[in-house]
């Protein structure tokens, strides 16, 4: 009773989950350029996620596993679907993911054939994959209801359907972690705690071995996406979009949300794009994006990109930009090798890369 009466008064006073304001880009989150004056070593069609071994770069672009060489790409697998999510394995072997529903894992990424397939009816969007203890993978899951590709439907219907889940290799076998959540999206394993983002609550929690959480960043004015090792320590973590209140305000909203999704493109919906700027038609343009037809950094993001450098506990101790004048958007992937982060901008379908020398170099200037 009483978390209903919370819940009810929490709408009538706009507090809460409720609210519709968005928390401010300051302390270790606050502002740059350095994403947007990032190298670009690679374009793509479909880009979607990044692995590595600590010493070769694996792309997932389409159905395709590309190996990076310095600036040459060779391809190293090709696949009869799309793949979702891909990680290498600390026994030398690759798991990828084909369209959220099955996983297969390779002995080495060239292999001829797997050593092992996850493939379960309880698998629907798997989104990212990181290695697991004893000789399993962590997976998110981020809906039961909706097909990855499908994750802005998600948001709007406030989905609430995504997963952790631990993946036995030698079995085959499926074992829910954690379930329940606002589209989870990067998962990575921290000591006897999984680290996993839930994007529409923009927020990372840490699942414990008996499954219960705690908040670990929360509150974020991003939604939060997949996580990686940091050489020195600590965690790489993306946000593939940024918040506005215009969004939480259309969430909050219910008739106007489902008459939007019935009625309207979802190309033109108000909601978080990977990459903006391409239609006279989309919902944020105007005087509150332009000055002088000039795009105001500033100015309320309809796309954006991120990535937040977190320490050990999840503590963030610093962030790279695309802003809103940018078009280094919808980073979905980021992992560190040999002193250099790899970056992927899922809008503009970009691999970049930042020395890390150069990003400290940039924020003491």
């Amino acid at each position: 009773m009483m978390p209903a009466l919370k819940a009810f008064a929490d709408r009538l006073l706009g507090r809460g989950d409720a609210t519709i304001t968005v928390p401010s880009f300051d302390g270790a989150l606050k502002p740059n350029q350095i994403l947007e004056k990032a190298e670009t070593i690679g374009q793509f069609d479909a880009p979607e996620d990044l692995a590595t071994d600590g010493k070769a770069l694996y792309i997932a672009d389409g159905s395709t596993v590309l190996r990076l060489d310095g600036t040459v790409t060779t391809e190293v697998r090709r696949f009869e679907r799309t793949i979702t999510a891909l990680c290498c394995l600390s026994d030398g072997g690759m798991a990828a993911a084909l369209d959220g529903r099955e996983v297969r894992v390779f002995a080495t990424p060239s292999a001829s054939s797997p050593r092992a397939t996850v493939s379960d009816p309880a698998l629907n969007a798997i989104n990212a994959l990181s290695p697991g203890p004893q000789g399993t993978l962590i997976a998110t899951d981020g809906s039961t209801t909706r097909p990855y590709r499908q994750w802005v439907y998600d948001l709007m219907e406030r989905g609430r359907t995504g997963k952790v889940l631990s993946l036995d290799i030698a079995s085959g076998s499926v074992r829910p972690i954690a379930s329940g959540l606002s589209f989870a999206f990067g998962a990575c394993a921290a000591g006897e705690d999984v680290l996993v983002s839930e994007s529409w609550r923009h927020r990372l929690i840490a699942v414990a071995a008996d499954g219960s959480q705690r908040a670990v960043l929360d509150n974020l004015p991003v939604y939060p996406s997949r996580l990686s090792p940091a050489a020195s320590g600590g965690f790489w973590l993306t946000a593939f979009a940024a918040r506005t209140q215009l969004v939480e305000f259309v969430l909050r909203e219910n008739a106007y949300r489902r008459r939007m999704i019935t009625e309207i493109d979802p190309e033109y919906w108000i909601a978080p794009k990977l990459k903006s700027g391409q239609s006279f038609l989309e919902p944020m343009q105007g005087a509150h994006i332009k000055t002088m037809g000039v795009v105001k950094p500033w100015a309320p993001p309809r796309s954006y990109g991120l990535v937040i450098r977190l320490d050990a506990n999840g503590v963030p101790l610093y962030a790279v930009h695309s802003r809103v004048d940018g078009v280094n958007h919808g980073v979905v992937a980021a992992v560190e090798i040999d002193g250099s982060l790899f970056a992927l901008a899922k809008g503009p379908g970009r691999l970049l890369r930042m020395p890390l020398s150069l990003i400290e170099q940039e924020l003491r200037a």
